[in-house]
């Protein structure tokens, strides 16, 4: 039993709670909160019949009341506890209004934070967070801990608090809509890397970064910061870290972090942990990847487990997921591709002229020059949809190594045909990918909806 977390849940008898945004973080939190007494006030851009059949049926049977539509915010004044989803702007004009006035606008991550007993591992960056904070969660698992793993990897830590133990880890994934706000630290923070990401919700890049930053800035002496050396922006909070520090690098030595030798030897210090060919998932990111959660929990998890780990790990879906292989062609899964730099880093990284990328997707405002470099040296057909095609084609035209026709650039406007034009023109030895390096939301709700559509695509794919 967590007794400060049941003083806190206790303390919101008879009180007025608004969760703004009813997407799943929040969606548990209905019932958790009615059964210790709260009034609900779900809050909602969306209408009643758009909110899911789940979502309203917890709505009904806690008597929730609803705000719902272009006025959803209209009633925060009635609540004294105002929970944000983090994809919703923290200076909103009704969330300054509401603590002008004395009302406690959180999260349900801070407040897991708050309220956790036990260590807490936390990972942000702009690419690898959800592989390094996965691999980080069976690291502890394989070390015989009990480990509650959540945050922006897509499952709520608060509805199950009570029964978090001091005894067992907390790994959790925080993206910049979720670190803009927190004021508390990790007991260990991972940084993976920075670069030009969510800049159609952050005012500019400045408000991006410095939102990461906060997952260092509130640490205390007794904890542990782990940062990517070969990283310009992720190496520039070295100064806010009041901890440990540990240097995780692929291209240089580092005394108390994991790096990688020349010969492919990974190393913490002195000390050979095991080759980087040992390592299950493809790519030199994924190298970065083993390098950060090794040096996140070096001393604590005996090497043998480390080891053994990164040889059986087989990554996370739709990360250079393997579809099926057809008349010659490997089909890849990659939509968690959802900015420019985590496509060049991923599957154009691996694979040089006989690619066929289906790319493009939502607008974040994020720059594709290093993107077009990259695709007109690597790709031979490029198939774009979405929002972004045309800001891509210009891009890969304007690289100083595109040719007319080389790659081949074909617009579609949806992922069937998208599937289809790259069957078409594949050929034996081939590889076919899905990494956008965009967002999903002009055509899907998440990344993880295109990818499991881009998936059922090429398994009803006939055989040539």
């Amino acid at each position: 039993m967590n007794e400060r977390a049941e003083a806190f849940f206790r303390g919101l008898d008879g009180a007025t709670v608004a969760l703004c945004g009813l997407g799943g973080s929040h969606l548990p939190l209905i019932r958790l909160f009615s059964r210790y007494g709260a009034r609900i006030l779900a809050c909602d851009k969306r209408p009643w019949d758009a909110l899911g059949e789940e979502t309203r049926a917890a709505l009904r049977e806690t008597g929730a009341q609803t705000c719902l539509g272009e006025g959803y915010l209209d009633r925060l004044r009635e609540a004294q506890w105002i929970f944000r989803t983090p994809g919703m702007p923290y200076r909103l004009p009704q969330l300054d209004a509401a603590r002008a006035r004395g009302a406690a606008v959180t999260s349900e991550m801070e407040v897991f934070f708050d309220l956790c007993p036990c260590p807490i591992y936390a990972v942000t960056g702009s690419d690898g967070k959800t592989t390094t904070t996965t691999l980080l969660a069976e690291f502890w698992k394989a070390a015989g801990r009990t480990v509650h793993l959540g945050g922006n990897i897509g499952k709520p830590l608060l509805p199950e608090i009570s029964s978090v133990a001091p005894g067992d880890v907390a790994v959790v994934e925080l993206s910049s809509f979720q670190l803009i706000s927190m004021r508390r630290g990790p007991q260990v923070a991972v940084v993976t890397n920075l670069s030009p990401n969510h800049l159609d919700v952050h005012k500019d890049m400045d408000e991006y970064v410095n939102a990461k930053r906060n997952l260092v800035l509130h640490q205390g002496a007794r904890s542990r910061a782990v940062l990517n050396a070969d990283n310009a922006l992720a190496a520039s909070f070295a100064p806010d870290v009041r901890g440990q520090l540990r240097w995780f690098s692929r291209r240089e030595r580092s005394e108390y972090g994991a790096w990688l030798r020349d010969d492919g030897m990974i190393l913490v210090g002195d000390t050979e942990c095991f080759p980087a060919s040992d390592i299950r998932i493809p790519g030199l990111h994924n190298v970065e990847n083993v390098l950060a959660a090794v040096s996140a929990v070096w001393g604590d998890i005996p090497l043998p487990v480390l080891a053994r780990v990164a040889r059986e790990f087989p990554g996370v879906p739709h990360r250079m997921e393997l579809v099926r292989e057809l008349g010659g062609v490997k089909y890849y899964n990659d939509s968690i591709g959802t900015s420019p730099t985590r496509t060049i880093r991923g599957t154009l990284s691996l694979y040089g002229g006989n690619l066929l990328l289906i790319a493009g997707g939502y607008d974040k405002k994020i720059p594709f020059d290093g993107l077009g470099r990259a695709v007109a040296g690597n790709v031979r057909v490029l198939i774009l949809l979405g929002a972004t095609s045309q800001k891509i084609e210009d891009a890969v035209k304007a690289a100083p190594a595109y040719r007319a026709g080389s790659p081949e650039i074909v617009r579609v406007s949806s992922m069937e045909e998208a599937v289809q034009a790259a069957y078409e023109r594949a050929r034996p030895g081939d590889v076919v990918s899905l990494s956008p390096a965009c967002a999903s939301f002009d055509l899907y709700p998440n990344f993880a909806a295109r990818g499991d559509h881009f998936r059922a695509l090429v398994q009803a794919l006939p055989e040539p």
